[in-house]
């Protein structure tokens, strides 16, 4: 391989995760027509098309993707390698990258982190918040949080908070007005806030237990989000029910803002965990954040 082929072959992994020239030449720098004549070069080089090209989008061929599978990793190899020259440092450096939802970044996450910060300046933390079910493989992330029970088996979980359950709630108003449901069932009858699931497409499907019988329910109303958080202004505004996070609607339940039913159904999820991949050694940015965010004491 010659020297050039290695920028080149950083290049076409770029290209080929992005599936945009566009993108690629702007994380990379350069200029997309620099990028594609680079492209073009690497191809005449190996005499075969590596990625097919339309006035919408890029993808790889069948070599184009068999290369990107097998020089994806060794590229990845490399970058850990050297973020492991980072530990003879004096000071943990890099950049983290993490998916979660609204609410794990605002109730958990970022409580622990702010207090840790000012300490390592050196350490950058990207945080990315939507209630999808990301992919942090694929998508380039160096960890995630979920609730445990969504975690998959093939990846390191380390807990990083309490249990806690969703909680069914609506302003007096709107109970006054058309009743309270007596059991989930109930909830089809009634304006509901939805929940949109970024990644599935669909709406949330309201889940209940009680004696060991698990329903979910699918609801309607007039209002969706994809953030908890809104989904609680839009309750104690009187738009509907929503199902939210105990802890986000606790004060406003005992200032009488919000009044809670069903809670014989709701049952508590196992806590928050972050998570990544075993395969992978700990760079001493990441280090620092799992320590920072790990649940310590009684659960």
């Amino acid at each position: 391989m010659q020297r050039e082929d290695m920028k080149d072959l950083l290049w076409f992994l770029e290209v080929a995760k992005e599936g945009s020239f566009t993108k690629a030449a702007a994380n990379l720098a350069t200029s997309q027509s620099t990028l594609s004549h680079t492209i073009k070069q690497l191809e005449a080089r190996l005499g075969v098309r590596l990625l097919t090209r339309t006035t919408r989008s890029v993808a790889t061929t069948e070599a184009g993707e068999r290369l990107f599978r097998s020089i994806l990793p060794r590229f990845e190899g490399i970058e850990a390698d050297l973020g492991d020259l980072v530990a003879f440092r004096e000071k943990p450096s890099g950049t983290v990258r993490l998916t979660l939802s609204d609410h794990a970044l605002q109730t958990t996450v970022w409580p622990k982190l702010s207090g840790v910060l000012d300490e390592y300046p050196d350490v950058k933390v990207e945080l990315y918040a939507d209630n999808g079910m990301r992919n942090i493989v694929e998508e380039r992330f160096d960890a995630g949080v979920r609730l445990g029970e969504n975690v998959d088996k093939d990846m390191i979980a380390v807990r990083i908070g309490p249990d806690w359950r969703l909680r069914a709630v609506a302003s007096p108003k709107y109970f006054a007005r058309r009743g309270r449901p007596q059991v989930p069932q109930d909830l089809v009858g009634h304006v509901c806030i939805n929940m949109r699931q970024a990644t599935l497409g669909g709406f949330y499907a309201w889940e209940f237990e009680k004696d060991g019988r698990e329903l979910r329910v699918r609801v309607d109303g007039q209002l969706s989000f994809n953030s908890s958080i809104s989904q609680v202004e839009a309750a104690v505004s009187g738009f509907g029910i929503a199902y939210v996070p105990e802890d986000l609607v606790e004060e406003h339940i005992a200032a009488g803002r919000l009044q809670a039913v069903l809670d014989d159904w709701s049952q508590p999820f196992t806590g928050y965990h972050l998570y990544y991949p075993s395969r992978r050694q700990m760079s001493p940015a990441m280090a620092v954040i799992v320590d920072a965010l790990r649940q310590r004491g009684t659960i």
